[in-house]
This record gives structure tokens, sequence and C-alpha cells, in this order.
């Protein structure tokens, strides 16, 4: 079976500036304290502030790639407020995310324990639906995405994007991105630990184990195997991807036939017994 066409990947590591972009003191201490805030957009609306003093940018999400699964969206804010925002993000994660460029950072080895840089710009995404979903309806042109990883298996991607009124970024603008990037990933770190007990939950040191178990397992295999570990329905597994249930039931299978195994007890079973040194 053909792979779908992925888009253009343009990354690069960030290293430590020369200087650091200056910022105001208001600025800063907002920053701050959105890391803690009760509301989690605060965070993405904190940078997309801090940012849009500096260039236009119309979006800020974060979103959380943790255990080869799909995305989780941390944080998120739009200029123009409302649910539009979440609703894109929900669609990227449920069918979108595995032909975003950002893809091949977070698989690859050799990115752990990096700051990298990648941009998109809508005329490099060649799967028609991606582009229309993500960039054409939101009215997109160009995205950066600052990747770190908070710890082991899991990656935070900070996403600025612009509208198309304003272009591209410009080389001048990707760099004070990256003057900002150690901030910002250190903020996005601490909200990731205060904010989410995800990964730290059962199911989510359960689902890490799987994976160590039988790397083979695919994203859409170790979705539906985490929606299983945490007890949710295949009809509730299928909502979260954007599936139907009886894609879920294959997906699981084919899951279970990977591990050697032929049900849910089974899948239980093997999460909590020791494995040999």
């Amino acid at each position: 079976m053909p792979r779908e066409p992925e888009a253009i990947m343009r990354s690069w590591r960030i290293s430590p500036p020369h200087r650091n972009e200056q910022i105001s003191t208001a600025r800063a201490a907002d920053l701050v304290m959105s890391i803690a805030h009760g509301d989690a957009d605060a965070l993405a609306a904190s940078m997309l502030r801090t940012v849009g003093d500096m260039m236009p940018v119309s979006q800020c999400t974060v979103f959380a790639y943790e255990f080869d699964a799909r995305p989780r969206t941390i944080s998120a804010a739009d200029h123009r407020g409302g649910r539009f925002l979440r609703d894109v993000a929900n669609r990227y994660a449920a069918h979108f995310y595995a032909l975003d460029g950002n893809r091949a950072i977070v698989d690859n080895p050799h990115s752990r324990d990096a700051l990298v840089l990648h941009q998109q710009q809508s005329d490099e995404i060649e799967n028609e639906a991606y582009r229309a979903a993500c960039y054409a309806q939101p009215n997109v042109s160009d995205r950066l995405s600052l990747l770190v990883q908070p710890m082991e298996s899991v990656w935070l991607s900070i996403n600025l994007y612009r509208d198309r009124a304003y272009g591209v970024f410009e080389t001048s603008e990707l760099q004070r991105v990256e003057s900002l990037a150690q901030l910002f990933a250190q903020a996005a770190k601490t909200h990731y630990a205060l904010h989410t007990q995800h990964a730290e939950s059962p199911a989510a040191t359960m689902l890490a184990r799987v994976r160590r178990i039988c790397p083979a397992l695919t994203p859409r295999e170790l979705d539906v195997l985490r929606g299983t570990l945490e007890g949710a329905s295949a009809v509730e597994i299928a909502e979260r991807m954007g599936v139907k249930p009886a894609s879920v039931v294959t997906y699981q299978k084919r899951a279970y036939a990977r591990l050697g195994i032929s049900g849910q007890r089974q899948l239980f079973a093997l999460c909590v017994t020791p494995q040999r040194g």
C-alpha cells in the first residue's frame, strides 16, 4: 500500500543564541504566570502575545506527542477567540498528524535532547485534505514549530501560525523566534509537568512498556491500545480518533496479533508481568 505524501522537511537544531530577544518585564511576568494558570490555554495565549509584539502571528498551539500515539492539544490560543482553533487541532490529531513534517523529528532517535525548529509552509504540503483542513480553512500560510523533549518518549511542539495576509516568516523573524526558543521551551516543559498527569498515569506507563516490547506497533494501534488501557470502549476510542468503531476493533486485533496475545486480559497481564533484564 503506497504511503501518503508527506510535508517537505525544513528543520534545524537551535543552539544557545548569542543574545536573547529582549521582552518587557510585563511579558516575562505574564509568561511565568501562565505556566501554572488554571486555564491551560493561558500558556499559548501568553506566547502568542509575546511573539505578537515582534511580528504578525495569528495562532499558537502546544501539542504533546506521547509514546508514539497521536498528539494531544496541551494549550491553544487564537486571536479570533472561540473554539475554532481547538476544532482544527482535533482534526489534525485525528486525521493528519502522521503527514506532518514534525513526525520525522519526533521519530528520529538522533533528535533526542535537541531543541529543533521546523518550518512548514502551506504550499509545501502535498496532501490536499491536510492542506485544506489545517492551512487553507484556518487561512494559514506558514507554521513554525519548536520541538523539545520534556522526558523520554514525549515531545512537545510549540506551533506559531501566520495568516496568509502576511506571507511567510522571513529570515529575520526566524532569528527572533530562535532567540525566544530556550525561554518558550522551558515554559512549555514546566507547564507540561504541572498540568498533565497523563505522562505518569498507569495507562501511559503501561503503553510505554508495550511500545518497548513491540516497536513495530503503528501509531494507530498504539492509539487504540492507549484507549483500551484507559478503560475506554470501542465507541469512545473511535470518537477520539475520528474513525469508525469497526476500525478500532481492526486496529486492536492487529495490535494483539503483533503482541502475541488474544485479548484485553492478556494485554494487562503483559503490562504488569516483570520483564527479564
